[in-house]
Parts: structure tokens; C-alpha cells; sequence
């Protein structure tokens, strides 16, 4: 498989007469061509910073990055012409109207004027904005708003494609639409890199996860193999009568792994494993031999949460102050 993307001792420093900030302390990557690296971790991370500067929007104070081949440094000028970025805040005219949007971006891209106005066309229907096509973008949607930038990004037919928090701010239908885009260009090819700090979107969607943290990768693999290194699977149950929880803890201290625990409350009780699913049929028939009745049971896995927590000691939406590259921006970004 080819490298889409490769990173090198990635640094990046934002110097100010009382301050210095280190946004990137040594960052390595490596994406695929057409697989999608998700890259999770807080506000203030270095999410951002990477990505502009695999973008070209920021030169590093060290090391060194190809994208699609080009050098992002020395080769900055050939490099945007194959690549795509939608930031987190929408990059369009919001006194245009989504197709006059789109045709200038066609045409910032290179394109002539009239495969600007056809790409326009296709796009709008890609993106379900052709009944608003012609409308003024400041009397658009959230959704409609990062739906039409996405498209921007597009416009040029890029190989690899940026996706800086694209669902941020978006309401839980709109998140929703957004992934559904999202996969559609996965389906078609497109490499992917997108930042995030929502655990269920790396998870939905990255073929691959960077864990971020203060600068630098603190962990890479697939969803299932981050949740691997932390463990933790365990089956939870549930008794339908407090008389049958010494019943029940009897079979879970043969079947599990470890200690059971017991909350008395809500009857359940919970026991490491390390079965997974076969061990819960297993459980199952055995509290059914014992005649123990229950009103639910499960196994349940490690989130990419309890990754987070187990690698940094913290949740992933801790509030973290963000040094990540916003003091270097005052608001939209673009590749063209």
C-alpha cells in the first residue's frame, strides 16, 4: 500500500514576548493512501497545528513532512494542488450564495469558468444544497454551512483531503448527515486525515487512530487495538430478586476472571473476563442451570474513553486551554 502522508519529528513553537508554547514536541505519521487516520485528543493538543502544517498553512521549526510525495516545505506550491482542507470554521462568503461560493473556489483552484459552474452543480446535489443553491449562505444552517464548505474542499478533486473538527458545533442529526459525507468519500478513494475530540466519531470512522496529547502521539492502532492495550472486558448482570444475588455471585466467581463486584442497589454485579462473547453464552446458561432470573446482562468493552483516561490520566473533554495553533489564525483557512 502506498504513503499518502509521512511526518517526521514534527515541532512547531508559538513564541510571544511573555510566553512560549511547544504545540508540537516531535509528532511521527505515517496514513495510507485510502484509509482515513483519525487523530483524537483535546482542545490545545496539537491537532490543528498538524494539520496546517501538512496543509502548508504553517512551516515547522523542525523536522520534516511529505504529502501525496510533495515536500510540504519546499514543494509547498505543487502540494496544494492535489489536497483539500475544510477548517473548523466554515471558509465561505456568507454574502454569496452557495453556488457563487463554490464557483469562485473552482476558480481559485485553477478551474476554468465553466468547469468551475459544472463542478458547482455536482457538488450542490453531492451535498443536498441544490434547493438552496442560490440562496445567500448567511441564511443557512450550522449543518448547511459545513456541509457547503466540505464541498469547498472539494471542488479541485483532491487526492487527500483535511478534515479539521468537522463536526464541531453541529446538532446531533447534522453529525449524523456529515458522516454519512464522510464514508461516501472514503467509498470513493480519498485519503483521509481528520482531527476530532469526539471518541464515537474516531471510532465510526478512522481506519486508524493517533492519540494526541501535549505535542506528541502517545498511541496508534485501529479502535479495537487501543482498547486492547487497556483490557477490561467484563460481563455485567443484573437479578430480577435480591434473593438470587449469592446464587448469581456463585456462578460469576467460577466463570469470570477475577473478583466480582456488587452493587446493591441496582443488583448488578460485574466480573472481569476475558471470553468475550462465548464466555457471556456461557454465563448465561450457567445462571440459567442455577436458576438465577435476570432482568439484563452484557458484556461490555473498553471505550476509546477509557483508552484516553488510561494513557493520560484524564477524560478527553477536560476543557484544555488551546494553544493549538488558534493564536496563529484569526479564523478561515484554505489550501487553495
Amino acid at each position: 500500500m502506498t504513503t499518502a502522508i509521512t511526518a517526521e519529528g514534527l515541532v512547531k513553537v508559538y513564541r510571544s514576548r511573555r510566553s512560549e508554547v511547544r504545540a508540537l514536541d516531535g509528532v511521527d505519521l505515517t496514513v495510507e493512501e485510502g484509509t482515513v487516520l483519525g487523530l483524537l485528543g483535546p482542545n490545545g493538543a496539537g491537532k490543528t497545528t498538524t494539520v496546517r502544517i501538512l496543509a502548508t498553512l504553517l512551516k515547522p521549526d523542525a523536522g520534516r513532512a511529505t504529502v501525496a510525495g510533495y515536500d510540504v516545505v519546499t514543494q509547498a506550491q505543487e502540494l496544494r494542488s492535489v489536497i483539500g482542507l475544510s477548517g473548523q470554521y466554515a471558509a465561505v462568503d456568507e454574502n454569496l450564495t452557495a453556488r457563487e461560493n463554490l464557483w469562485m473556489f473552482g476558480r481559485l483552484y485553477q478551474l476554468s469558468s465553466a468547469d468551475s459552474r459544472q463542478r458547482a452543480g455536482a457538488l450542490l446535489e453531492q451535498f443536498d444544497l441544490t434547493d438552496a443553491a442560490d440562496r445567500t449562505v448567511k441564511t443557512y444552517s450550522g449543518g448547511m454551512r459545513r456541509r457547503l464548505d466540505l464541498a469547498s474542499a472539494l471542488i479541485g478533486r483532491p487526492r487527500l483531503l483535511f478534515l479539521d473538527e468537522p463536526t464541531t458545533g453541529l446538532d446531533p442529526r447534522s453529525r449524523l448527515g456529515m458522516w454519512d459525507v464522510i464514508r461516501s468519500l472514503v467509498r470513493e478513494g480519498t485519503t483521509l486525515l481528520l482531527t476530532t475530540q469526539y471518541l464515537e466519531e474516531a471510532d465510526e470512522l478512522a481506519d486508524t487512530i493517533a492519540v494526541v496529547d501535549h505535542g506528541r502521539i502517545i498511541a496508534r492502532g485501529t479502535a479495537d487495538e487501543l482498547k486492547a492495550q487497556v483490557g477490561g472486558e467484563r460481563i455485567e448482570v443484573v437479578v430480577h430478586d435480591r434473593e438470587e444475588i449469592v446464587r448469581a455471585e456463585e456462578v460469576l466467581a467460577r466463570d469470570g476472571s477475577g473478583a466480582w463486584q456488587l452493587d446493591e442497589h441496582t443488583r448488578r454485579l460485574t466480573v472481569p473476563t476475558t471470553g468475550g462473547a462465548q464466555k457471556l453464552i456461557e454465563v448465561v446458561r450457567d445462571l440459567g442451570e442455577a436458576g438465577v432470573h435476570i432482568d439484563d446482562i452484557a458484556l461490555r468493552r473498553p471505550t476509546l474513553d477509557d483508552v484516553f483516561l488510561v494513557l493520560t490520566g484524564r477524560v478527553l473533554d477536560d476543557g484544555s486551554a488551546a494553544a493549538d495553533g488558534n493564536a496563529a489564525s484569526g479564523g478561515s483557512e484554505s489550501a487553495a
